[in-house]
């Protein structure tokens, strides 16, 4: 029987270029192009001579969309209709495979805190295809937290929903602060369950499996072309393929065919100076990414080669952090007992990871050739780029000047030394416009007032660096360094890990005495100095300028566009991670629709439905300064003991308690 309504909605389709769950057209080319592990079996074990393994996800129960994104799914001319099917929710939890799907798990190997680990692989992700949408753009979609693959190893290859509530969020706002990134669709949770210990206290508890959709047009990464190393003689371990140069000659041509055409385009009659092109625009695409981050304030927590993207993309999204206090310092993850992954070390880590692929590259392109471009390379990429966003951050965009370095670096000391808020210290420079303007000295006192608000109090900062492990213990070490320095060293990351307890203790001490009062008169001194250091440079400015009024916008207008005023806070995403534990998706919605504003000075909180959120935490002192495994397969985060409510401003410095919080 003919149906107008079944003839409207394909003609609707036809003329939108939108697809349907069912018509997505599958391009599985990775699959053709790389080597597929012959064992059929889904069992843990060395995958040697393959980059894929053929497996497929594990079926949840009664599988519930949780939040979906419209931007990423239109990546794969996918709308809102389709998305809002039944059916959607168990294509996307795996339950049910889309036509055209093939399904595997990649193998990759990875350096993780600085050694060699080995094969690791997709242990919970699981390839469902490539996409090639109407644009004629390439999307590989993956399903994250499918279940056991040959590369789980010892886990069970699921996620569950607080941490993949977190990575679907994050993934989402870092496109929409413009930092290159993987892209989350949906996220899927269901009635199945697995065993988690989230505080590491020996109290599991059942925890819903949740499934998140990533989209980006590839997931190789620089582990994928770690696989051919030798044994390491720090950990005795090797990739399954050692020294297949075949192979890594295979997959390299793929990559750069595949994803650098122009590359490929103008080399491929010379592949030693191909690799090196690909090689070096791998590298200036991480650091242009990496000194995106430090834009932003925000960290990754674990950058192992593993968690690297060869197109320079944010990838696996694990304890990550954006720091509310700025600190050098900064450690979004609380198993990184040494401090190697800190927000200050991030670009000499991203550059380090940018050697040992070049490393996993060497019996095709020696090392001869890119040991001394690297530095340059990097450097020259991330000055550009890094340089370049501060002067918007700063409404510097009418001259470049040698001193503009020594201006931004005393703001973060600034900020360092009244311990204020980097996202929202940043956000109040905009009000201030240029110094010829008549109403100048009153907004330079609204300014210096809106950043005194962004101190934390002194009794936040004694909070903060109060010792994170037990008293006795350090008291333990202090001794031990008195008695036998020279043993110290030798406890390796533990003792790192220890030198910074000590650091924190030293600070609180010298703290002691300090008042609100105290504290507040200091901060008022420091910003001071630093908003007449300013003025001295903004009335550079204006040297010709013959519109005061147009250039004080444009100013403004720059500013605003680069320092944003939202961005994923811990506690807003624990807010939304618990309403969501209750069977309340509505938190995770509205948030999402938040952060695809992340610069709006316009939005209005009530606008977005946001404006009756309460936070609901549950806060336990005695956890609170509990550690957590490096290994474990989902992020913790520490909390406190008694159910408290609380408003909540989500484009303000956080409350107190939220201290307390901490992702492992």
């Amino acid at each position: 029987m003919f149906s107008f309504r079944k003839h409207y909605v394909t003609l609707v389709r036809t003329f939108s270029k939108m697809a349907s769950l069912e018509t997505l057209k599958f391009d599985n080319l990775a699959l053709r192009a790389l080597p597929i592990d012959p064992e059929k079996e889904n069992f843990t074990r060395q995958v040697p001579g393959a980059c894929f393994s053929l497996v497929s996800p594990a079926p949840v129960k009664d599988p519930d969309m949780v939040v979906y994104s419209t931007k990423a799914m239109q990546l794969l001319d996918l709308d809102e209709s389709q998305i809002n099917r039944p059916e959607a929710a168990e294509y996307f939890s795996g339950n049910k495979l889309l036509p055209g799907s093939q399904t595997a798990a990649h193998c990759y190997c990875g350096h993780q805190f600085g050694y060699f680990s080995g094969q690791l692989g997709d242990g919970a992700a699981m390839y469902l295809g490539e996409v090639i949408n109407n644009a004629n753009e390439r999307w590989e979609i993956q399903l994250k937290g499918a279940g056991q693959t040959p590369y789980s190893r010892h886990s069970d290859g699921r996620k569950v929903l607080r941490s993949t509530i977190r990575e679907f969020l994050c993934s989402e706002a870092m496109y929409n602060l413009g930092i290159e990134t993987t892209r989350a669709g949906t996220c899927v949770t269901s009635d199945s369950t697995v065993v988690r210990d989230i505080f590491y206290s020996g109290n599991p508890i059942h925890e819903k499996c949740t499934l998140v959709l990533r989209i980006a047009p590839t997931f190789l990464r620089f582990g994928s072309f770690e696989i051919f190393k030798s044994m390491s003689a720090e950990t005795g371990r090797k990739g399954p393929s050692e020294g297949n140069k075949e192979l890594l000659i295979t997959m390299l041509d793929y990559a750069i065919k595949t994803f650098y055409p122009q590359i490929w385009e103008a080399h491929s009659d010379d592949k030693e100076k191909m690799y090196f092109e690909f090689w070096s625009e791998v590298v200036r695409r991480t650091a242009r990414l990496v000194a995106d981050w430090q834009c932003v304030g925000w960290c990754h927590g674990v950058l192992n080669t593993d968690n690297m993207s060869i197109m320079g993309l944010t990838i696996d999204y694990g304890p990550y952090g954006f720091m509310d206090r700025y600190q050098a310092d900064f450690i979004c993850n609380g198993s990184d007992d040494g401090g190697r992954y800190t927000y200050q070390k991030q670009p000499e880590i991203c550059k380090w990871n940018c050697k040992k692929f070049a490393e996993a590259m060497q019996m095709v392109l020696p090392l001869a050739k890119t040991e001394p471009e690297l530095h340059r390379i990097f450097d020259d990429a991330f000055s550009e780029r890094y340089t370049g966003k501060v002067r918007r951050k700063f409404g510097l965009l009418k001259k470049s000047l040698p001193e503009d370095g020594e201006l931004m670096e005393s703001f973060l000391s600034t900020m360092e030394e009244t311990g204020s808020d980097f996202t929202n210290s940043f956000r109040c420079l905009s009000n201030l416009p240029l110094p010829s303007s008549s109403d100048f000295e009153s907004k330079l006192v609204e300014v210096k007032e809106q950043l005194l608000s962004q101190c934390c109090t002194a009794e936040d900062l004694k909070r903060a660096y109060r010792p994170r492990i037990d008293p006795r213990q350090l008291q333990m070490f202090v001794q031990l360094m008195q008695t036998n320095p020279g043993i110290l060293p030798a406890l390796g990351s533990r003792f790192a890990a220890v030198a910074q307890e000590l650091e924190r203790l030293e600070k609180l001490q010298d703290m002691e005495g300090i008042t609100n009062e105290s504290k507040r008169e200091k901060d008022g001194e420091a910003w001071n100095k630093w908003l007449q250091q300013y003025k001295g440079r903004l009335l550079l400015e204006e040297d010709g300028v013959t519109d005061l009024a147009n250039a004080n916008k444009e100013r403004k207008k720059v500013m605003n566009d680069t320092n944003p005023r939202f961005i994923l806070r811990n506690y807003i995403a624990q807010n939304a991670i618990d309403a969501a534990e209750k069977g309340d998706y509505s938190e995770v919605r509205k948030v999402l629709k938040l952060l695809e504003n992340p610069f709006s000075d316009s939005t209005e909180l009530d606008d977005l439905g946001l404006s009756d959120l309460k936070v609901t935490m549950v806060r336990d002192e005695t956890s609170a300064d509990s550690g957590g495994a490096t290994g474990s397969s989902d992020q913790g985060v520490t909390g406190a003991c008694s159910r408290k409510h609380v408003d909540v401003q989500y484009d303000s410095k956080p409350p107190d308690w939220a201290l307390d919080l901490r992702v492992t």
